[in-house]
């Protein structure tokens, strides 16, 4: 027994946040900091490493179940085939041609569904993390949900994902980052709970860096 196709896949199982990493370059960073009026490229970078790591985890939380799993699966087989990654600039900055349905690029939407009620929290939270003004945090998180669902797209296209290998994937890439740092365990805590006062302190005190270098490993 070979158990190549196995072993192929758990090469890539765990790098679904570095592969998003890769997509903000300088050049994304820069454009989407004057996009949405944040004008700071670190905050910016700072901010968008911790949008992405709250929607691995959400989404890692969602499939955790078959019923999830199947939904995650249909709607990247429908709408998040990973083709948005050739202009990232472009869909950072909703600047992008071609012919993308709304459901591809409808951040709101998106955000919504992954979130729920939950969302007005994440965004408070993660602009006491980071220093950012909510409607700049909310624009961040409406811009880089695409990118998120489009590059688990395309890991699904190129490793012939099933509904288990889409939870493991995204289980494992959030797993390993949050054993090499406590702190992350704080994305959990964010995610499992509404409208914490005590939680929003404890967020309050830890500040940026604590989720700011969370991609950066």
């Amino acid at each position: 027994m070979t158990g190549h196709p196995v072993s192929t896949q758990n090469t890539h199982m765990a790098d679904l946040l570095d592969l998003l990493k890769d997509q903000l370059s300088p050049e994304a960073i820069d454009n989407l900091s004057r996009h949405t009026g944040i004008n700071d490229v670190e905050k910016t970078a700072n901010a968008s490493n911790a949008i992405i790591a709250f929607l691995t985890k959400a989404l890692a939380n969602n499939s955790s179940t078959a019923q999830g799993a199947s939904s995650l699966l249909s709607a990247l087989d429908r709408d998040h085939d990973g083709s948005v990654l050739d202009d990232v600039v472009g869909l950072l900055t909703g600047n992008m041609s071609g012919g993308y349905s709304n459901k591809t690029m409808n951040g709101i939407g998106i955000l919504g569904h992954l979130l729920g009620a939950r969302q007005n929290f994440v965004v408070e939270a993660i602009a006491k993390m980071t220093g950012l003004h909510q409607n700049q945090t909310a624009m961040l998180m409406i811009r880089l949900a695409p990118m998120v669902l489009g590059m688990l797209g395309k890991k699904k296209k190129e490793e012939n994902l099933n509904e288990r290998g889409l939870s493991d994937l995204l289980s494992n890439s959030i797993q390993n980052r949050e054993k090499q740092d406590s702190n992350q365990s704080l994305l959990s805590r964010i995610l499992d709970r509404d409208n914490d006062g005590s939680a929003m302190d404890e967020i309050a005190g830890m500040g940026m860096k604590a989720l700011g270098s969370f991609l950066f490993r």
